[in-house]
């Protein structure tokens, strides 16, 4: 009985540190290729090849993963994704990625399985991206409170902090259902707490972009590549 209660257990909660996401899948063809486009035969890997060399010549050549970290809502997705965009290179979301491997929403794994649960595989899943090609990683806001999480993002990449005030970060999140750490009987007065926890954390990171709430995601995202831009170990100027 306990055996087969393993068995159902395995097929139902499938080991999460065991997927390759689609970023490692990309790396070991030789090729970085960002997600979302599709390569068919040798022309189509040239024409992202082709895609990179020319982003590179704009705004230089990404050494390293770009791990993004700070508090929800301070943007870390979508400045990920307008950056991975300029640039030419991968774009991933941890929390993306654990929701497909587990087929079930964060929330969903923090109410069936428990934070502890979550941390661990969200450890596993970050430390795979990190093995990608260099590319834009966005994590959770928690990811970077955890000391492994840190040590691996250092190793193969660098931890830019998007550093964001308690009221651009409530406005983007109060009407948000899908915030387990907010689901409290005063979620702004925990949003603060959380901020004021974190913040010291999120200020090991290497890097800071603060935010401004007058920037779009573009003005943004300029922000970013200007502070990559002082780092030429990591953003190579553009010949």
């Amino acid at each position: 009985m306990a055996i087969c209660l393993v068995a159902l257990i395995r097929f139902i909660y499938p080991p999460i540190g065991n997927i390759t996401p689609k970023w490692q899948d990309f790396s070991t063809t030789g090729g970085a290729v960002p997600t979302g486009g599709e390569t068919g035969a040798n022309g189509g890997r040239q024409a992202m090849t082709d895609s990179t060399e020319q982003a590179a010549a704009r705004f230089g050549r990404l050494t390293r993963t770009v791990a993004l970290v700070g508090m929800m809502g301070s943007g870390k997705s979508a400045i990920g994704r307008a950056l991975a965009a300029r640039l030419e290179v991968p774009f991933v979301d941890s929390d993306a990625e654990i929701e497909a491997a587990a087929k079930a929403t964060i929330p969903e794994i923090f109410a069936r399985d428990g934070e502890a649960f979550f941390r661990d595989r969200e450890a596993e899943v970050i430390a795979r991206l990190l093995r990608g090609a260099p590319g834009v990683l966005s994590t959770g806001g928690g990811a970077y409170l955890a000391e492994r999480n840190r040590i691996a993002i250092s190793r193969t990449g660098v931890a830019l902090w998007l550093d964001a005030d308690l009221d651009i970060l409530w406005e983007r999140v109060r009407h948000k259902s899908t915030r387990p750490l907010l689901r409290t009987a005063d979620p702004r007065a925990t949003l603060a707490a959380l901020l004021r926890a974190r913040a010291p954390i999120y200020a090991l990171a290497e890097l800071r972009a603060e935010a401004d709430p007058g920037f779009s995601i573009e003005a943004m995202t300029d922000r970013v590549l200007a502070v990559l831009a002082s780092r030429p170990d990591i953003l190579e100027p553009a010949p």
